[in-house]
């Protein structure tokens, strides 16, 4: 049986949401804001692949934890959709950015052979625990500071990924099996996400105003990011601290070490470590705090 819950959760998304929700780190707040966006249009992607999946699943303990997996993923897209909503409210514009990246998600849905799709899932998801790891790590820096509600989703939507950690997994080894597969499907995965990634950016750039965002997004993409920082540091120019600048080189290193271990072949992410801010959240839960507003309703 598995270890799954399905947890709705009703996030306040009704009123004006800032677009800068970590004033103290607008680089964050813009990263995590693209996240809300391409985590929609994944996570359709995921429940349409995992459904499709479903009948080719003889092992009823696997089709549960499928089951499990693709209902928590419909419960983040459908709160990610309220906080896009409101961002889309404030700047119409992103909803054409909204749309471009569905489409791009779409068309993989439509054109690529399960398998494919699968592997994409079980590689990104892998990704996850040792990333959100991290930045569940340094949550008193990255979320506590900003507004409440957003803040909250991000929290809850991350522990629940360590918590289905291996699920995508399980899916791919039970209908695909191949373990040499998702590395060789890997380079057209990256390849995606980049092209993605760059798409909702540059829409952030064209509909949000500087004023707002208090970044010029280009700056947040990798290689960009390189030229920004040797830039600035030539020319003794101030430049607006990167998305993790708070986080020791350190720990940033170990975690990316973790992240391509996680693509490696014989990786099996159930045993990850997991953050501690996880059992604190689910111990809140069960508790019956309110998770929605998990800062301020902290006791």
């Amino acid at each position: 049986m598995t270890a799954l819950q399905i947890r709705r959760i009703r996030f306040d998304f009704d009123d004006a949401v800032p677009f800068n929700w970590n004033p103290a780190n607008p680089a964050f707040s813009t990263y995590m804001n693209m996240v809300s966006i391409m985590a929609i249009c994944f996570e359709k992607m995921i429940v349409a692949a995992v459904r499709e999946a479903m009948p080719l699943i003889s092992d009823p303990a696997v089709a549960e934890e499928a089951e499990a997996f693709l209902r928590q993923e419909a419960q983040h897209a459908n709160s990610h959709r309220q906080h896009v909503r409101a961002l889309i409210r404030s700047y119409p514009g992103l909803q054409e950015t909204f749309d471009a990246s569905n489409a791009a998600y779409d068309q993989v849905t439509e054109t690529t052979p399960l398998r494919y799709r699968l592997a994409y899932i079980a590689d990104l998801e892998a990704t996850f625990t040792p990333f959100f790891k991290m930045l569940l790590d340094y949550e008193d820096t990255l979320f506590r500071t900003g507004d409440d509600r957003v803040a909250s989703l991000f929290v809850w939507h991350f522990v629940e990924e360590v918590e289905h950690r291996s699920s995508a997994l399980i899916v791919y080894d039970a209908v695909v099996g191949s373990k040499s597969y998702r590395m060789r499907a890997l380079p057209g995965i990256v390849k995606h996400l980049t092209e993605v990634s760059s798409l909702i950016m540059d829409g952030i750039n064209e509909h949000v105003p500087l004023a707002e965002r208090a970044i010029d997004v280009n700056t947040i993409k990798p290689l960009n990011g390189l030229i920004d920082a040797v830039r600035s540091r030539a020319t003794r120019q101030p430049r607006v601290p990167a998305a993790f600048h708070a986080i020791p080189w350190k720990r940033k290193i170990h975690t990316a070490s973790r992240v391509l271990l996680s693509q490696t072949p014989l990786h099996d992410p159930a045993h990850e470590p997991t953050p501690e801010f996880a059992d604190r959240w689910f111990a809140r839960f069960e508790r019956g705090d309110d998770v929605a507003h998990w800062y301020a309703g902290a006791r």
